[in-house]
């Protein structure tokens, strides 16, 4: 009898046990497909820079920039995107310049911005973004010439992308308004880019088409005024639809690296004069591997009212229209997760756009250190 009852209570202990570790396990499964879900990833930037120009003080500074990104996969084809990043006020940059008398929570907690908060659903080769996200219009090399790299839209929009073609859609809204009185400003947005590969390279060719209601006889949503465009009496004189037109030319092997060559056009057509603006670019190289490096160059030439001045490249010329000039960029992967880069320009203020209503020359530098993390 007590072999019988120790064997029932042995036999109810072990499926117990049994019971508890296949829970414990369940758990930690469910934990880990959790954190499965979850995608991080940041970079801290260090900058020195320069600006020498004859219209105004010179300046010469350290700067940081500091972005942190989160995706939560909701599922397999919805997923929640986030980011914050340092630059708060500024729509174009996450720049922070450092100061003698400011403490370091200014420069890490005060400094911050909310920079993407979208829901995004994946099916097939398409997307579909609602929220506050990248522009990710096609930019051949990166062409800041209409669109600044950090320049985030608030709205709906559509990708659709496969190996010959790659097409965008949306509508947006200017949110990030600081000056009072600014009445509402929407952004529709299309762009088409047709692949086509070659023999030894891949031409890109494409188009788009940025309408902006709500801008002529509105004041400037952002601090940093209009930056170029025309504007009276604390109002802007037009509207902005801007036409652009792009080709891309990318080799795989030119004395054994990656070589690009670029055009983009950008053309207003609700303005009738000033309108026009287009650069022009080449690039050797590229950073996947450590000890890579790539230099690139860049010409352009951007009349005053040829795109929205507040929405454009922020480095080239102190940011927006109206002047033109030359951009070296160089970039070299020192290890896997730092990178050493520079910029250097040389370019021409219009007299509309010089402080002192004379032609003016602008040079830059920028020395980077980038932490990827």
């Amino acid at each position: 009898m007590k072999k019988v009852v120790f064997g029932i209570v042995a036999a109810a202990t072990m499926a117990i046990a049994s019971e508890e570790a296949a829970s414990a396990e369940s758990k930690a499964e469910a934990e880990n497909s959790f954190l499965d879900r979850i995608h991080t990833k940041g970079d801290m930037r260090l900058r020195y820079e320069t600006i020498e120009r004859d219209d105004k003080a010179n300046k010469y500074r350290t700067r940081y920039r500091l972005r942190y990104f989160l995706d939560f996969d909701i599922t397999d084809n919805f997923i929640l995107e986030t980011a914050v990043s340092s630059g708060k006020g500024n729509p174009t940059s996450g720049n922070v310049t450092f100061r003698d008398d400011e403490n370091w929570a200014d420069y890490f907690i005060d400094v911050l911005k909310i920079d993407i908060l979208n829901l995004a659903y994946t099916f097939d080769n398409s997307w579909i973004r609602a929220g506050k996200s990248e522009h990710h219009f096609y930019r051949p090399m990166k062409t800041q010439l209409i669109w600044d790299n950090d320049i985030r839209l608030y709205g709906v929009n559509y990708g659709y992308e496969d190996d010959t073609k790659a097409y965008r859609l949306g509508v947006n809204k200017i949110m990030e308004s600081v000056n009072e009185g600014a009445d509402d400003i929407y952004i529709y947005v299309a762009q088409y880019m047709q692949s086509m590969k070659l023999e030894d390279a891949k031409l890109n060719l494409g188009g788009g088409f940025y309408y902006y209601d709500g801008v002529k006889g509105n004041i400037s949503p952002y601090e940093n005024g209009p930056l170029g465009n025309s504007y009276t009496g604390g109002f802007y004189e037009y509207n902005y639809a801007i036409l652009e037109a792009f080709s891309e030319l990318q080799f795989d092997d030119l004395f054994g690296k990656p070589f690009k060559v670029a055009a983009t056009f950008g053309y207003n057509t609700a303005v009738s004069s000033d309108n026009f603006a287009y650069d022009a670019s080449m690039q050797l190289g590229d950073t996947k591997n450590i000890n890579d490096w790539k230099i690139g160059y860049t010409y352009r030439d951007i009349q005053k009212d040829a795109v929205f001045a507040a929405h454009n490249d922020s480095d080239f010329m102190g940011g927006g229209t109206d002047g033109s000039g030359h951009i070296i960029t160089a970039k070299y992967k020192m290890a896997e997760n730092l990178e050493l880069g520079g910029h250097f320009q040389w370019s021409t203020l219009n007299a509309s756009k010089s402080a002192t209503g004379i032609e003016a020359d602008y040079h830059r530098v920028q020395l980077d250190a980038i932490l990827k993390f």
